[in-house]
Formats: C-alpha cells, sequence, structure tokens
C-alpha cells in the first residue's frame, strides 16, 4: 500500500501541474475538487461568474480521461432535458416500439451550472443519479457510467428566480466549495496568458480506471482513532439535540446528519493522499469541516438576525482541536 500510495503521489503532482496551465491560483478550490473526485463524491462550487468554474470541470475532464457534458440551468429546463426520454419509433415493418434516448446524465463529469435556477422538480432528477448512480425513467432503471460525479454551480448574488436546493440534495454534496476572487499575481497571469492568440490546454495524466482503482485505495487509508474521536465530536456537536455548545443550542435550527461524518472520513483520507501521507490528522479534519458542514447546517431566524454564520459556529467546532 506504501508503494500504492507514493505512486500516487507522483501521479498527483503531474494532475495539479496540469490543472496549473490552464487554471492559475485558485489551488484550495483546485485541491478540494480533487478530494471530491477522488473521494468519490460530488461537489457545489459556489461563486460569483468569470472565476473559471466551468473551465475548471473542463480541465478535470481532460486531466483524468472523463467524458464531461455541461448542462446550463433554467426555469424551464425539464427533467426530461437532463435524464434522456424514451421516443416511438416505427420499424420498416411497420412495428412500433419505445427507444430510450440518454440524456446528458449518461456521462462521468457533468456539470450542473447554476444548478439553483432549476426547478425543484428538475433538480430532483438528479437525486437518485448522485446517490444511486443509476436513473429510472418510465418504469425502466438505466445504470450510470463509471465513475459519475457531479460538479454543480451556484450564483451567490442573484437569488430572483431561483429555487434554493432542499436539504435532502445538499446532503448528496461531499464539499461545498467556496470560489472567491483570485490574488493579485494569479489575476496578472490570467490577465496575460488568456488574451494572446493560444491558450495551453490540460494534458490527460489519469484515466477512469485509474481514477476508480485511486478511490478504492482512498477506503484502504487507514485512520487513527484521535482522528474518528475528532470526527464524531464535531458532527455531534453541531446537532443542537445533542452539542455540548450553548452557541449550538440556541443558534443552530438543525444540524449534519450521519452522512456528514462519512463525508468527512472520506475527505481527510483524501486529502492525506493527495500530501503524500499514509494517513489522516486531525488536522484535516479541522481544515475540511467547513467544506464538508456548511451546506448540511441551518442558522435559526434569530441567528441570522443577529448576524451569525455558520462559519462562526464551525469554529466553535472545531476550535478545541486547532
Amino acid at each position: 500500500m506504501a508503494e500504492h500510495i507514493e505512486e500516487l503521489g507522483e501521479k498527483l503532482t503531474r494532475v495539479r501541474e496540469s490543472i496549473g496551465q490552464v487554471i492559475f491560483g485558485q489551488q484550495e478550490v483546485v485541491d478540494q475538487t480533487l478530494i471530491t473526485l477522488l473521494a468519490g463524491g460530488h461537489a457545489l462550487l459556489i461563486g460569483v461568474p468569470g472565476l473559471a468554474k466551468t473551465r475548471l470541470v473542463e480541465t478535470l475532464g481532460a486531466v483524468f480521461g472523463l467524458e464531461d457534458k455541461r448542462v446550463q440551468c433554467t426555469p424551464d429546463l425539464m427533467p426530461a432535458d437532463i435524464l434522456g426520454s424514451e421516443v416511438l419509433e416505427e420499424s420498416e415493418s411497420g412495428r412500433r416500439a419505445f427507444r430510450f434516448i440518454p440524456g446528458p446524465v449518461f456521462c462521468q463529469l457533468l456539470m450542473a451550472d447554476e444548478i439553483n435556477r432549476a426547478s425543484p422538480r428538475t433538480q430532483s432528477a438528479l437525486l437518485q443519479a448522485m446517490q444511486e448512480h443509476r436513473i429510472t425513467v418510465a418504469g425502466h432503471g438505466h445504470d450510470l457510467p463509471r465513475p459519475f460525479h457531479v460538479l454543480a454551480t451556484q450564483n451567490p448574488l442573484e437569488q430572483e428566480g431561483t429555487y434554493p436546493l432542499p436539504e435532502a440534495q445538499l446532503d448528496r454534496f461531499l464539499l461545498e466549495i467556496d470560489v472567491s476572487y483570485p490574488e493579485l499575481e494569479a489575476e496578472r497571469r490570467i490577465l496575460l496568458e488568456t488574451t494572446g492568440p493560444e491558450q495551453a490546454d490540460a494534458q490527460a495524466v489519469m484515466n477512469a480506471e485509474e481514477l476508480m482503482e485511486v478511490q478504492r485505495l482512498v477506503r484502504r487509508v487507514p485512520v487513527g482513532e484521535s482522528v474518528v474521536e475528532a470526527i464524531l465530536a464535531i458532527v455531534r456537536n453541531g446537532r443542537p439535540v445533542t452539542s455540548d455548545l450553548e452557541e449550538v443550542r440556541s443558534q443552530v435550527a438543525w444540524g449534519p446528519g450521519p452522512r456528514a461524518s462519512q463525508a468527512l472520513m472520506l475527505a481527510v483520507r483524501a486529502r492525506a493522499l493527495i500530501d503524500g501521507r499514509f494517513s489522516p490528522s486531525v488536522e484535516d479534519v479541522v481544515h475540511l469541516a467547513g467544506p464538508v458542514l456548511r451546506h448540511r447546517m441551518a442558522l435559526s431566524f434569530a441567528a441570522r438576525a443577529d448576524g451569525v454564520t455558520l462559519d462562526h459556529i464551525i469554529a466553535h467546532l472545531t476550535a478545541p482541536y486547532g
């Protein structure tokens, strides 16, 4: 296993270098997205337009050799526009039969752009796909390609005409990744390298089979008892009914469920592998608590009125381990 981890570390170094030829700066965003893919999960990227979220998804598809597709979510988008539909066809003999035409969800890396602009009915079309990696159309099940990942984006500014994602769907995302503005030097490089006659393209480093092998390796990474206890303590303290913290009991309406613990366990293992370590540490738990918990908790009305944020609450949860 040590040999596999060392070999993986070299490949992931090349993956980062290949992504860095196209995506400038945003190293934390890139790392968290890589953690999502290595852990076999889905990610929700939140940021204003123009921060290369779409470009990042395309680049990841190229680097990992995945078939990627993009869906632009709008209020009039229907479930069949994502899943596919059955059409009635007539053969040369005159016999009629239904034939299933797959939708864009039949890929390995699906980008759902501005997912909160789709109606709740269309949003729910992705629930089964994200959890079970299969869909049901007209009573017939269809398996999706492996691996299958959804990278969805949201614009935090314009909320008119949007449909907030239900809690059940938010819980399907392994991480919520905040995409912020680039730093000065990164933006300078963007300015110089993306407005010239030629633009660099990412090179393939791995393929789908190798990615799935890494995902299996992530689940074999040993986890120390201190890390397990930290995950349990942080997640359980985030629930008002079981929390020891007065801030949580008075300011949190509902807290994270067991899927948050599972997500945090997989994410810290993947982060350890990316850094070339053989097992995760408590520092990994603290570092990833925000992206794992932020979309799995909700503040009370009184807390929001007082200007309390979820980041403030999560800082209290992780303070004993910081």
